[in-house]
C-alpha cells in the first residue's frame, strides 16, 4: 500500500492507496513542534482503525509547503514503516511541464493537483483549492502548468475580522439565510461565503478568457464544500485531489516499478 502525505499549513491530510483505492484518509494538525515519532504514533493508531496494518504500507510519497515538517515525515516514513518516501520537489518527474516564470516557487501541492485535475477531467482545466489560502492553477489544453492566483483562505479572513474589529465576533463559515444580514453574525457569513463565491466566479471568469472559455473546473481542499454549494461554476468538486495526484507521481517515480 502506498502513504501520500499532503503537508499543508493548516493540516496533514493522509491517503492510504491500494492500487488506485483510495482505502482511507485522516486529517492531523501542521505544527512543526512536533517530532516524527509523535506524528507516527498518530498514525499507528489511525491505520488499525480502517483495517490496515502498519506492515501493509510498503511505499510513501511526500508532497509539503512547510519544510520543517518534509524531513520529520520522510524520518517517519522511513523509522515506521522501512521506505524512502518519494518527496515531490524540483527535479522529481510529474508529467506536466511547469511554464510559470520560476517554477521553483510553485508549490507541490499545486503540481499535484495540476496533474490529477489534467489526467481526470482534461484540459483546460482550472483547479480551485479551497485551504488554508484559496489557490487558483491554470493548466493548458496540452497539460502544462501555466500559472494562477492565490486569495486568503476563507477561514483566514473570517480570523482576521475577529482579530482586528474588536466588536466583531468569531463565527461559524455557514451559508446565512439571506445576503442581507440581519445581525453582526449573520453579516459577517454573508460577506464571506457570499463574497468568496463572487471572488471564485469572477477570477474563473477572467481565466477562462485566458486559457479558453470551455476549461473545466475542480474544486478541492478541505472549505470546498461551503463555496461549491453557493455556485455552479464548477463541473467536479474532488476532495481527494492531492492525494491523487501524488499517487499517480509516485506512479511516475516508483523505482521498484521500474524494475531497479
Amino acid at each position: 500500500m502506498l502513504l501520500a502525505l499532503d503537508i499543508g499549513n493548516t493540516n496533514v491530510t493522509v491517503g492510504v492507496f491500494q492500487g488506485e483505492n483510495l482505502r482511507a484518509t485522516f486529517r492531523l494538525g501542521t505544527d512543526v513542534r512536533r517530532m516524527p515519532d509523535e506524528y507516527g504514533v498518530f498514525l499507528l493508531n489511525l491505520l488499525p482503525r480502517e483495517n490496515i496494518s502498519p506492515a501493509d504500507i510498503t511505499k510513501a510519497v511526500i508532497c509539503s509547503v512547510v519544510p520543517p515538517l518534509t524531513s520529520t515525515f520522510a524520518e517517519l516514513c522511513k523509522h515506521f514503516f522501512k521506505t524512502d518516501p518519494v518527496i515531490v520537489e524540483a527535479g522529481i518527474r510529474t508529467g506536466i511541464r511547469i511554464l510559470a516564470d520560476n517554477p521553483r516557487e510553485v508549490g507541490a501541492d499545486r503540481v499535484a493537483d495540476g496533474v490529477a485535475a489534467f489526467k481526470l477531467y482534461g484540459g483546460p482545466v482550472i483547479v480551485v483549492d479551497f485551504g488554508t489560502a484559496t489557490v487558483f492553477d491554470a493548466i493548458s489544453k496540452d497539460g502544462d502548468y501555466i500559472g494562477g492566483a492565490i486569495a486568503p483562505g476563507i477561514k483566514i479572513a473570517a480570523e482576521a475580522l475577529f482579530e482586528r474589529a474588536s466588536k466583531l465576533p468569531r463565527i461559524d463559515l455557514v451559508r446565512p439565510r439571506t445576503a442581507v444580514g440581519r445581525t453582526t453574525v449573520t453579516s459577517m457569513q454573508s460577506g464571506l461565503v457570499f463574497g468568496y463565491v463572487g471572488l471564485v466566479e469572477g477570477i474563473v471568469t477572467r481565466m477562462r478568457r485566458e486559457i479558453g472559455a470551455d476549461a473545466r473546473v475542480v474544486a478541492t481542499g478541505g472549505n470546498a464544500e461551503i463555496i461549491a454549494r453557493e455556485t455552479n461554476v464548477f463541473n467536479a468538486v474532488n476532495p481527494d485531489l492531492t492525494l491523487i495526484g501524488l499517487r499517480m507521481i509516485h506512479e511516475l517515480n516508483d523505482r521498484s516499478e521500474e524494475g531497479h
